[in-house]
């Protein structure tokens, strides 16, 4: 498990490797990849029920790591309705390549 962690739109998410073994807890997670000047880019913002489910097995990863994505950032939320508003909020402030709902 990693130490490092990452604030998208002012919600601290922690950075996985992709091959990291997930616990059974309801979260959400961004695919992302460091662009050329070393910052974060988000390829894809989803959410599960239990991390266990996905990312791991996700089928975007291949084509969010086709793009650019090395890591996972993940955050625990564990009621439905937070997860929702703020994968909406996530979504619209980062446009990620791949998600194509929620976009302003």
């Amino acid at each position: 498990m990693s130490n490092n962690t990452v604030k998208w739109s002012n919600y601290e998410f922690t950075v996985y490797g992709p091959n990291t073994t997930w616990n059974d807890v309801a979260g959400l997670y961004i695919f992302a990849g460091l662009n050329a000047n070393n910052r974060w880019v988000a390829l894809y913002i989803g959410q599960t029920v239990s991390f266990q489910e996905r990312p791991g097995n996700h089928d975007r990863w291949d084509e969010a790591a086709q793009l650019g994505a090395t890591h996972v950032h993940a955050m625990v939320v564990p009621l439905q309705a937070n997860r929702d508003a703020i994968e909406k909020l996530l979504i619209g402030n980062h446009a990620p390549q791949l998600n194509t709902q929620h976009r302003r």
